[in-house]
């Protein structure tokens, strides 16, 4: 028989630009906040320099070596009264900035605050993105241990709509700031609102697990929740492209970083580049991906179970 804790303390700690982030990881929460056996504190990310939103275009553009490089920018200071605690878990939302956690996001992962936070503390990852968070989730992976801290569940709420449609939906949301269908034929960007929420049911699942002192089960169960829904071709595209992204980011940051102007350019440059990758590279993936996938088949079938999981390779 498992020994209840007679009070647990939560930390949900996120940023958000547009909001769609911060209503998934309330909804989460919510079962979590209405137990009389839990303590949830919320803290928001904040930004010492503030992204704006929505993004003015090459603003957005220009968010590209930084974010995927993952280098840092300076977060306002987290609250002591946060800091001096102990929590039993840490529930951490982020979105993907071109194939990477967010700038906020690794900045609070690579700061001497969240060392101290999350250090020997289980952690829960919750993802709201357009649709490819693989290799962004590896590398959260990778920060976590950087601060001791064990990876015990992962939701992932992403765009089910086709990549091609996506694409234009989440740009449009992006630039104007509006969640809405655009044109009033596409439909609406990003994380539906269906799944939105529902996503308190995840909580539902963290409660149990948390109370019961299970969380090495959790992300089982989670599964069972379809919390991540793997799909094998999106995670050959975020390999491929995390190959030509490395060397877009390091050739702008090492060549444009010091001219504004030619840093510009060449972030216009990549931009031309994308669209090429996403409407003419993307689709030829595909056919080699079909035509691969018998013959991969068992590979394919452990990056399921892998990428499904918490595990660490």
């Amino acid at each position: 028989m498992q020994i209840k804790n007679k009070m647990k303390n939560i930390l949900v700690i996120h940023y958000s630009q547009s909001g769609q982030l911060t209503e998934i990881v309330n909804n989460i929460a919510t079962p979590l906040g209405n137990s009389k056996d839990i303590n949830v504190v919320h803290h928001q990310i904040k930004m010492e320099k503030p992204y704006t939103f929505p993004w003015k275009k090459t603003d957005f553009l220009n968010a590209f070596p930084e974010s995927f490089l993952q280098i840092t920018s300076k977060i306002k200071t987290i609250p002591e009264n946060i800091l001096n605690q102990k929590f039993d878990l840490v529930i951490l939302g982020y979105s993907v900035w071109y194939l990477s956690p967010s700038i906020p996001t690794t900045s609070f992962l690579k700061s001497p605050e969240a060392k101290k936070l999350l250090s020997n503390t289980p952690v829960v990852t919750v993802i709201g993105c357009r649709n490819m968070w693989i290799m962004a989730q590896e590398k959260i992976k990778d920060l976590l241990k950087e601060c001791n801290s064990k990876l015990v569940g992962n939701i992932a709420l992403v765009d089910r709509h086709i990549n091609h449609i996506s694409v234009i939906t989440i740009v449009q949301w992006m630039v104007s700031g509006k969640k809405k269908k655009y044109l009033g034929v596409f439909p609406q960007p990003g994380v539906s609102q269906k799944d939105i929420d529902e996503s308190s049911k995840f909580g539902d699942v963290i409660l149990d697990h948390i109370i019961n002192n299970k969380l090495d089960s959790l992300q089982d169960n989670l599964i069972k929740e379809k919390a991540v829904v793997i799909k094998p071709f999106l995670v050959l595209a975020d390999k491929r492209a995390n190959i030509l992204f490395s060397k877009w980011a390091k050739f702008i940051y090492s060549k444009g970083n010091a001219n504004e102007e030619k840093r510009i350019i060449w972030v216009k440059m990549f931009n031309y580049y994308l669209l090429f990758a996403i409407w003419i590279i993307a689709p030829l993936v595909f056919i080699l991906f079909l035509l691969t996938y018998l013959p991969l088949y068992g590979k394919i079938t452990r990056d399921k179970k892998y990428y499904s999981s918490v595990e660490i390779k």
